[in-house]
């Protein structure tokens, strides 16, 4: 009976920390597909990988800077118009469950000569980013 209870214990922890890497091996692939398409300036792509109620907020702040496909639209539409120089290079990245925190450096963002150093926070669901916090200085 103990040998029995001990193999259920092992395979359900098992089935559990698989979950848990397809989860967060998810998660990352997601904000990879997001950061692949902001760097190629690629609207369609970008906006694809949010959910259509996505949140993106500047951490601290109650109201969101974006909401939904929308906002995502006129949002980095203009930021992408207007950055022909725009890219983010991933200094860090750390991944907790379906929570994926870059620490990144943004340079040509509305041709700005000075780079910008952020942390966003990504929290993905269902194969798609919820939510995003930007910590900036």
């Amino acid at each position: 009976m103990i040998k029995f209870f001990s193999t259920c214990v092992l395979v359900l922890l098992s089935i559990m920390t698989t979950k848990a890497q397809i989860t967060s091996d998810r998660a990352v692939e997601v904000v990879q597909q997001q950061l692949d398409a902001y760097n190629s300036k690629d609207l369609g792509a970008f906006v694809a990988v949010f959910h259509s109620d996505a949140e993106i907020y500047n951490l601290g702040d109650s109201e969101p800077i974006a909401k939904g496909t929308d906002d995502l639209l006129r949002i980095y539409g203009n930021l992408f118009r207007n950055s022909p120089n725009l890219h983010s290079s991933v200094v860090s990245r750390q991944v907790i469950g379906n929570k994926v925190l870059d620490y990144e450096v943004i340079t040509g963002r509305n041709n700005q000569t000075e780079p910008l150093y952020l942390i966003a926070i990504y929290e993905v669901e269902d194969a798609k980013i919820k939510r995003c916090f930007f910590v900036r200085p």
